[in-house]
């Protein structure tokens, strides 16, 4: 199981991780970045995403409901 962690660092900018659990343990983590924006924090979590999802594909296609 794979999950999106975000946490403070000491710079008081938001680090994001993606972390795999087997069970109740933290097997591996993947740094994905900071931020110290809003905007880059939101690069940050699609990019961890995309990482998740990998080569899955969508079950639907929910890029046309996106805001532009």
């Amino acid at each position: 199981m794979a999950y999106i962690r975000r946490f403070k660092t000491t710079s008081g900018a938001t680090g994001v991780q993606v972390c795999y659990k087997q069970g109740t343990k933290v097997v591996r983590t993947v740094h994905v970045g900071s931020a110290s924006s809003e905007f880059a924090l939101q690069k940050l979590l699609k990019k961890a995403q995309g990482i998740i999802d990998g080569d899955k594909t969508p079950l639907f296609d929910l890029k046309k409901y996106d805001k532009k």
